[in-house]
């Protein structure tokens, strides 16, 4: 049984070090827990689900893959239930307010023998901020298109930096770094929701998004990115 994983779960395996111990929170199907034992990337794994369904499925697709020996499986909310020797967390297709609340109610994550992979599905800015503010270094990240829609997959190390630029919650430098052909329309996407938020609030707009705005709009930094997308 080989699975060809979605552009997402893609990106995210990329993302996985090679010979990492893997925490796959939220695993679902566990195709990416498969995926990263199928291609030697991972040397262990612990998949873990908050509902019984996800992880059963995730269990018969590891045994038709010939792998359930070499996956552990956990009912958890979150990494609770999890055994803390791993090194690599990965949290794909979740809402910010779920990975924030994982990453709160594991406060000993906060140390520099883990590392995070994130796909995060909705209000990524309040996750970005919420990492810098709590310790956490994005290193990378990369925009990809999956489907209809653009996504971006980031890791994290704990590393505090100072962070002073409210744009780096929307488009933080690590993207640059990172340079895919789609980057341009995220970068437009960005702008342009935080345009439409400035056009909607008017005179009461949060003066963060104001300033991301035109951060990101008249920065040189920002340039190729602005005419690529036009």
């Amino acid at each position: 049984m080989h699975n060809k994983l979605s552009a997402r779960l893609s990106a995210c395996a990329d993302f996985v070090p090679q010979g990492a111990h893997i925490a796959d929170v939220g695993c679902d199907h566990g195709y990416l827990s498969i995926y990263l034992l199928q291609n030697g990337i991972a040397a262990r794994v612990y998949a873990g689900d908050i509902n019984e369904g996800p992880l059963h499925s995730a269990i018969l697709n590891a045994e038709k893959a010939g792998l359930k020996d070499r996956i552990s499986f956990y009912l958890s909310d979150g990494v609770k239930n999890i055994p803390r020797d791993f090194n690599t967390l990965v949290c794909a297709g979740m809402g910010a307010d779920t990975m924030i609340s994982i990453l709160e109610n594991a406060p000993w994550l906060q140390n520099k023998q883990y590392r995070l992979i994130l796909q995060c599905q909705s209000k990524i800015h309040c996750l970005r901020q919420y990492l810098y503010e709590n310790g956490w270094h994005i290193v990378r990240e990369k925009a990809l298109k999956d489907g209809r829609f653009l996504y971006t997959v980031m890791e994290a190390v704990f590393e505090k930096m100072d962070y002073t630029a409210p744009r780096d919650y929307y488009f933080p430098p690590a993207l640059l770094h990172c340079p895919t052909e789609v980057l341009p329309a995220y970068y437009q996407q960005t702008v342009g929701k935080l345009q439409r938020i400035a056009d909607g609030k008017k005179e009461h707009t949060d003066p963060e998004i104001l300033k991301a705005l035109y951060q990101l709009d008249s920065e040189p930094l920002f340039q190729h990115l602005k005419e690529e997308s036009l």
